[in-house]
């Protein structure tokens, strides 16, 4: 089963029900590296969208993603720090 993965506002982390994702807790999740941090990252098996999604608490920042595209975003700048040359 695919997973699908989504972008969330940091001021959105409270809202998270961690029963219905991947992550386990606020201190698994993936956050971006601006200082200070304003999005984090989510994953669900397709076919479960989480509730707090779904019913419109939480807003997904920009499109679900598959893995392949969410590997993408996560090798940007606002993701990763530059590896070393």
């Amino acid at each position: 089963m695919s997973k699908i993965y989504a972008i969330i506002n940091l001021s959105d982390l409270d809202k998270i029900d961690f029963n219905q994702i991947s992550e386990t807790s606020k201190n698994t999740i993936r956050k971006n590296i601006l200082e200070p941090p304003t999005q984090f990252v989510i994953k669900w098996h397709e076919g479960n969208t989480p509730t707090f999604i779904s019913d419109g608490r939480v807003a997904v920042v920009g499109s679900l993603m598959n893995h392949q595209q969410a590997i993408e975003l996560m090798s940007t700048s606002d993701w990763s720090e530059p590896m070393p040359e």
